[in-house]
């Protein structure tokens, strides 16, 4: 009979992997605002599948989908900032 223990080491992380890294932390938190206006835009979305929007509705919609694409600019102008060399002032 052949024993998988020494297979199982392999197969099992270990805990330093099991946590996110320092930068993968970061990258979470520099993303939040997008992350948290897609979540207003779906939940906005989600509450008029079973049924007409009303006028409300659809300036929920709206706003969100404005607030989402603000926090894409915002994200994109962060990023196209780090990436020049010196930055803009």
């Amino acid at each position: 009979m052949k024993s998988i223990a020494a297979l199982q080491a392999a197969v099992t992380a270990t805990p330093s992997e099991r946590e996110p890294s320092d930068a993968e932390l970061d990258a979470i938190e520099t993303e939040s605002p997008l992350i948290l206006a897609d979540v207003a835009l779906l939940d906005a979305q989600i509450m008029t599948i079973d049924r007409t929007p009303t006028e409300l509705d659809q300036q929920r919609i709206r706003r969100a989908r404005r607030r989402v694409l603000a926090a894409r600019r915002d994200l994109a102008n962060r990023a196209a900032t780090l990436a020049v060399p010196g930055g803009a002032a």
